[in-house]
């Protein structure tokens, strides 16, 4: 049996890295914009939602809505790093709210209720949609610098969910494995259609164009979305994205190693064998203490709850050394020889790489959590496979790691990805808006100089494809 859903979720704050929920930030006044062309068109409703709250701003970009009940910027901490310049001055419509759910993971405004959504609208648009799901276990205002500020900027609709779940419990929810991952197809899906109706009645029609995108659970959500919901999207871009998948590498063979090293019962030499990058060495104690123990339980605890009932036992713990601290049996953790029913379990959310729409994926060599070589690499040959690779352009970011705010305790050894990704944004809009294809697969150079914080171009050189 799973424990039950309503076991006490944790509320301790922890460190900014880490895959856990974090207290949202205390309410402040934020600009409104009461004379603009938001507050002169009618009032919208999101299909389905079953509490919303719309409200004009002057600014829906994170600069004016820092410190405000519209942003949470303690939930984007390391996700981008510090010095990364965003877009501000987009005026326009906000609306949050959530749809109906039984689990109460999110607490965000304090409704305590999971499937919140934020929409944004700004006042210039350019008729199109970018959709996304929050990275890790955060939540919805998650990638707001990362994702939200730029598309915005250029015009987009932007729309995103908390995924139906959120914070190191999440494992929590539902009735069977799998459940709490399965229903953040479901909830991105919903988020899809009802953002597209949103659109239409606050601009008159339909976007003309609807992006799927996303960071780590968040570009999951990228791909299970263009293989399963291809009528919904235009196409897609997957920022290292995990890779769930029944048989072969996925998270579950290889973080069990990981935890071994950390308990100083694997090698290094173990660690290469499962996937992780040669030269990523000087980032394995960080994710050792922050990363690699907190991952690998919960999630085994979501598709294999059997293994060791007692670890994470009702909670993932409630202090930050609790949550991070690793399950010893998790160093002896063998997928492959577990009963059927864990793999039907994590088949049940499977990638296959049937993509139905173009689909760019970028991923860092140095990545020391999701590694290169057990995700964004399999999921190229599942591509491939099926006799799509057209469809596919897959970009390895050298010195690009899991999480861009490592950049500025390893400036240089590593370089932020964001500017990699929006490149790679705008290389996706051409593609599909007017057939200019993008560069063939290739590796993006560290630069010796110049701007790696707010810059990369995809194919610098002019290589040939």
């Amino acid at each position: 049996m799973r424990p039950s859903r309503r076991v006490p979720q944790l509320t301790a704050a922890l460190t900014a890295a880490a895959l856990a929920a974090t207290a949202f930030a205390a309410p402040a006044a934020a600009g409104t914009a009461g004379d603009g062309p938001c507050a002169s068109r009618g009032p919208v409703t999101v299909p389905g939602a079953a509490r919303q709250r719309s409200v004009c701003l002057a600014d829906l970009t994170t600069a004016g809505l820092a410190g405000t009940p519209y942003t949470d910027m303690a939930d984007q901490a390391g996700i981008t790093a510090a010095a990364t310049r965003s877009p501000s001055g987009v005026p326009g419509r906000q609306i949050d709210g959530y749809f109906p759910d039984s689990s109460r993971f999110n607490d965000t405004h304090g409704w305590a209720h999971d499937a919140q959504f934020v929409i944004r609208l700004p006042d210039r648009w350019n008729g199109g949609l970018v959709v996304t799901g929050a990275p890790g276990n955060r939540r919805q205002y998650a990638t707001d610098k990362a994702i939200s500020d730029q598309v915005l900027a250029r015009g987009y609709a932007y729309a995103a969910t908390d995924k139906g779940n959120s914070g190191v419990d999440f494992h929590l929810d539902g009735d069977r494995p799998g459940d709490a991952v399965a229903e953040w197809n479901t909830r991105t899906t919903q988020l899809t259609r009802a953002a597209r109706h949103a659109v239409a009645q606050h601009y008159g029609h339909a976007p003309r164009r609807t992006y799927i995108t996303g960071v780590s659970n968040g570009g999951y959500l990228t791909r299970w979305q263009l293989e399963n919901h291809p009528e919904l999207y235009d196409g897609g871009v997957d920022w290292e994205g995990t890779l769930w998948a029944a048989r072969g590498r996925q998270p579950l063979t290889a973080l069990p190693v990981a935890v071994g090293w950390a308990l100083g019962r694997a090698t290094d030499e173990d660690m290469y064998a499962a996937g992780f990058a040669r030269g990523s060495e000087f980032l394995w104690p960080y994710h050792a203490k922050v990363h690699w123990g907190v991952t690998q339980k919960i999630y085994r605890a979501e598709f294999d709850p059997a293994y060791d009932p007692d670890c994470p036992g009702p909670s993932a713990g409630s202090t930050p050394e609790q949550v991070l601290a690793p399950c010893p049996s998790d160093a002896s953790y063998d997928y492959a020889s577990r009963p059927a029913s864990v793999h039907r379990a994590v088949g049940r959310v499977a990638l296959t790489g049937r993509i139905g729409r173009p689909l760019i994926t970028l991923h860092g060599d140095l990545d020391a959590l999701l590694p290169k070589a057990v995700g964004s690499d399999v999921y190229d040959g599942m591509v491939e496979a099926h006799g799509l690779g057209r469809l596919h352009r897959s970009y390895t970011v050298r010195g690009g790691t899991h999480v861009d705010g490592l950049y500025d305790s390893h400036p240089d050894r590593l370089r932020p990805i964001l500017p990699c990704y929006r490149s790679a944004f705008d290389a996706l809009v051409a593609w599909v808006e007017r057939g200019v294809a993008p560069p063939a697969d290739r590796t993006v150079e560290r630069p010796a100089d110049g701007d790696v914080v707010d810059s990369c171009a995809l194919d610098p050189a002019g290589a040939a494809a």
